[in-house]
């Protein structure tokens, strides 16, 4: 593979005899592709030098847009990118759950977030502008930016519990508006997290202000671990749009991140947050089970918030250990969405000593079993040897079938985000499957979706709800990142047992005209090249203004 044929050659690409598929139906038609744009739609004369893919049996749809992804770190690692592609995933929404690298020198994220997002191979600072720009050409995936709310407030306030005062209000609100200006999609807060746990209302409204201004969306990990508790969280976010459009004078649209509750509960609140006139959206990926930090469910957010070497000392002391088991550890019992059950409800995903790496898989209960000593002691001796550098995968309460998640990825505000991590021996398969799970579940074997409604959910929708600019669509002057998807073979591969293993049934794929995948395999490998510091088609998405969004027109040009 050679460097200009990464970077794409003048040469026009044809997707010839597919199934055109987008958010207004089904259609058979050719797809011409120049640069990075899609040119014509319909029948297309060859041309001396065209490069032809048979899509016959095929559909050709936009690429999806991940809108919940923890990639934030891994943009550059070619195992990732090929599996986000093999499930049609051309775009990610990265600074989730209000921490990542940017605003800072992305120290913070490094140490707190190591076990969902990683360190950052490059970036070091320059803010938002700095996070976008180490993500041009140097990867076969886009990636778009929320400024994390939870870094601002340690940009400003440090590791402070308290209520952030008139001067901090201001310095943490002026990164916000920078943030805007360099093209962040919108603000994600964590207030499960630290140090999004001690963020108040009135504090979180004053940094949605300059977001509500540029017209972006505030993204929001409710707190209080959502299921039967989501009426408090969806609450919270009411009064947090209220606050911010008074102080903007402009709406805030919000959009809930990861949404999952039994599909009573969760349309209810929906419908609450419409009646209040609040304009809502939010992901939720078909899977039951969640991941996150093995340390935010089970240490107290005062104690998280210490720095690394602080919290491992109280680990290690008898007495504050007696404490967490008399005081902390009956509140996980009493967990929304874990209960009493909870040692044999979270299972280990990735633990970064490697004297632990037996334990992968496992719930707390079995691996305790095994080691021969109590669960809570377990527990606090993992994150010990792990250095807090632990995610869990979460079981909930009362499972959910198909029809009743069903139920909520009909609900038009839904849209598509995995959720994924990648970092652990033993990740939960949302971050290799989801999205060819959408289409094998909901689409082909119960018919929740048509494939048009596939495109919607997946990628018109996030698209416009994000400011994505020109995607989402395949009609003339829409950038090409184009999936060709087999719909009798699309199926996702990974599960609890065997998290690793990549989709199939989408082999080629194309980001900005340039195709990066073909026959299931990334084009242009690091491994199959001479030239590995070679650049990529993907890029930093930064928001673009409504009116840049694909129309609705279907003409062939």
């Amino acid at each position: 593979m050679t460097d200009a044929a990464i970077r794409g050659a003048s040469a026009r690409v044809v997707l010839r005899g597919g199934t055109i598929v987008d958010a207004s139906g089904e259609r058979r038609a050719d797809v011409v592709i120049e640069g990075a744009c899609i040119v014509a739609v319909g029948e297309a004369a060859s041309q001396a030098g065209d490069t032809v893919v048979d899509c016959t049996g095929r559909l050709v749809m936009p690429g999806f847009i991940d809108a919940h992804s923890h990639v934030d770190g891994l943009l550059h690692d070619e195992s990732v990118q090929r599996s986000l592609l093999r499930q049609g995933v051309t775009s990610v929404i990265t600074g989730q759950d209000g921490v990542s690298y940017a605003p800072g020198d992305g120290a913070y994220a490094s140490e707190y977030f190591a076990a969902v997002n990683g360190p950052h191979p490059t970036y070091s600072g320059n803010g938002v502008a700095g996070y976008l720009a180490a993500a041009d050409g140097t990867s076969r995936v886009n990636a778009a930016y929320l400024v994390p709310a939870g870094t601002v407030r340690f940009e400003v306030c440090g590791r402070a519990q308290g209520p952030a005062d008139d001067e901090h209000l201001e310095a943490m609100s002026a990164l916000v508006r920078e943030g805007m200006r360099d093209g962040a999609v919108g603000l994600s807060t964590g207030l499960d997290y630290v140090p999004g746990i001690f963020q108040g209302i009135d504090e979180i409204a004053a940094l949605c202000a300059p977001v509500a201004a540029a017209g972006a969306v505030y993204v929001s990990h409710m707190r209080g671990g959502y299921e039967a508790n989501s009426a408090a969280g969806i609450d919270e976010i009411a009064a947090i749009a209220r606050g911010a459009g008074a102080l903007a004078g402009a709406e805030l649209r919000v959009h809930v991140s990861h949404f999952h509750a039994e599909a009573d509960i969760l349309l209810a609140q929906l419908d609450e947050l419409a009646a209040s006139g609040v304009d809502a959206t939010f992901d939720a990926y078909p899977y039951i089970r969640g991941c996150s930090l093995m340390s935010m469910p089970l240490l107290p957010p005062e104690l998280s918030a210490q720095p690394v070497d602080d919290v491992l000392l109280a680990l290690s002391d008898p007495a504050e250990r007696d404490r967490l088991r008399r005081d902390w550890f009956p509140r996980v019992a009493r967990n929304p969405s874990l209960g009493p059950d909870w040692p044999r409800m979270i299972s280990l995903s990735h633990l970064s000593a490697p004297e632990l790496s037996w334990a992968h898989g496992l719930t707390l209960a079995q691996a305790a079993e095994r080691a021969g000593v109590d669960v809570i002691d377990f527990v606090l001796d993992t994150l010990l040897a792990c250095r807090l550098r632990a995610n869990v995968i979460m079981a909930v309460r009362y499972d959910r079938p198909v029809a009743e998640l069903a139920r909520i990825f009909a609900h038009p505000g839904h849209v598509g985000g995995s959720d994924g991590i990648f970092i652990g021996a033993h990740p939960h398969p949302r971050a290799r499957g989801a999205f060819a799970r959408f289409l094998r579940e909901f689409v082909r074997e119960s018919a929740t979706w048509s494939w048009s409604d596939a495109v919607q959910h997946l990628s018109a929708a996030p698209a416009a709800r994000f400011g994505l600019g020109r995607r989402g669509a395949i009609e003339p002057g829409s950038v090409a990142d184009v999936i060709v998807v087999d719909p009798d073979a699309v199926a996702d591969a990974a599960t609890y047992e065997q998290p690793l293993r990549d989709s199939v049934g989408i082999d080629d794929v194309f980001v900005a005209g340039i195709q990066v995948l073909s026959a299931g395999e990334l084009v242009g490998a690091a491994s199959d090249l001479d030239t590995p510091s070679l650049e990529l088609p993907g890029r930093g998405l930064r928001r673009a203004e409504p009116d840049h969004h694909p129309s609705t027109e279907r003409s062939i040009t």
